[in-house]
């Protein structure tokens, strides 16, 4: 394998983590500004207000994207694994 193949590899590894981790990153985002943007509005700085909304978003988000997250990582890996076998 040569180092425009590793370069692919790792290209394709990168954006596919930016695919499958953007829409949890985003959503988690936007949860935390709009807290902060509260917190701030209303002078409570307690740490349980911003913690507990977002880990419970980011786990619905999580459950609602889990068919799309599993078949990303199902095409990827089949991808993957069918360029390892073509190797020897």
């Amino acid at each position: 394998m040569g180092f425009e193949n590793n370069i692919e590899m790792l290209s394709l590894a990168f954006w596919q983590v930016l695919k499958l981790a953007g829409p949890v990153l985003l959503v988690a985002l936007i949860i935390g500004l709009i807290i902060g943007i509260i917190q701030a509005a209303t002078s409570i700085n307690e740490m349980t207000l911003s913690f507990v909304p977002k880990v419970v978003i980011v786990i619905l988000t999580i459950a609602v994207f889990s068919n799309y997250l599993i078949l990303g990582l199902t095409e990827y890996f089949m991808f993957i694994f069918e360029r390892v076998a073509t190797l020897s």
